[in-house]
């Protein structure tokens, strides 16, 4: 089988081709870099020159191929409405390669989005936001719009916080505040939750829905439910040998900026349904073991 990974060379990327092509699939990369086109060749994988803007390049390369996941996406969030809507069109452009037949197409949104029925850690049967409330929900309603049409065993992999040593989803965002900052806070009593998986465990768990996986399936990445932001923030601090303390709701925008409405929220999140129907079972280092070797935390 050959799969054309969109992102083959961004940080989930760069683990999922070699987890791929170890598990005895041929990869077709998309880049748009002689960079990037270097290193997926020396990965092992075929090289297809395109964009994300161009949308025949992405249509030439899912024909190729016998499955699609999608990874990449721009994290400019200063235009995230417009990256979100551009989301949609490449998710809509992808999706009509594989209309009306069994090949797979993993779209990736996150937990994030997740919003619980119960109170509880929020379930793969729960519903996301609306994009009106959050733009990066466009990308869920795009392979919603496909599952509808049946284009093709359309799933959704909703990511957490994916950490190794050198990234950490969100959280690089927090530690590049406290730099910002001279400090390190969380708010209220910092109870609120953020839930992760290791690198490794998120591409394997890629790899299990693209053999396993059902059309229409929602399935979260998640390894732990929620790790404390009060926790992560002490870590922080005792890494980059800052002051760490608690600011109220009102305090919020001025220190977190765009992101205080997030650093307010609990987004815990359950991985069950997952790891029954495929079998996953997450071994990678935890988030605040990752966060106390992370290279981003040197001093």
């Amino acid at each position: 089988m050959r799969v054309f990974v969109t992102g083959a060379t961004g940080f989930i990327g760069c683990a999922l081709v070699p987890e791929l092509i170890n598990a005895g699939y041929q990869v077709l990369g998309l880049t748009r870099s002689e960079a990037g086109a270097k290193s997926l060749a020396a990965a092992g994988a075929e090289v297809h020159r395109g964009s994300l803007e161009d949308l025949e390049s992405l249509k030439s390369g899912a024909a190729k191929s016998d499955a699609v996941i999608h990874l990449a996406f721009n994290h400019d969030f200063s235009n995230l409405k417009q990256n979100s809507e551009d989301d949609r069109k490449v998710i809509e452009t992808l999706g009509e390669v594989p209309a009306g037949s069994d090949r797979p197409l993993i779209i990736t949104s996150g937990t994030g989005l997740v919003r619980s029925k119960t109170g509880a850690p929020a379930v793969e049967t729960d519903d996301h936001v609306s994009s009106a409330e959050f733009p990066r929900a466009a990308s869920e309603e795009a392979a919603e719009a496909l599952i509808a049409k049946g284009g093709g065993r359309v799933m959704v992999m909703r990511l957490p916080q994916v950490h190794d040593t050198s990234k950490q989803g969100r959280i690089t965002l927090h530690i590049q505040t406290a730099r910002q900052q001279g400090r390190v806070a969380y708010v209220g009593e910092g109870k609120n939750r953020l839930p992760a998986v290791h690198l490794s465990d998120a591409v394997r768990l890629y790899r299990l829905a693209l053999e396993k996986g059902q059309a229409g399936a929602r399935y979260h990445a998640v390894a732990e439910e929620g790790v404390a932001l009060r926790d992560i923030a002490e870590v922080i601090g005792a890494r980059l040998k800052m002051p760490v303390e608690s600011i109220t709701a009102e305090e919020a925008p001025k220190y977190f900026g765009w992101m205080a409405h997030l650093a307010m929220i609990d987004l815990a999140a359950s991985s069950a349904l997952t790891r029954e129907r495929l079998g996953w079972r997450p071994v990678g280092p935890r988030l605040i073991a990752d966060l106390e070797r992370a290279h981003n935390l040197e001093i």
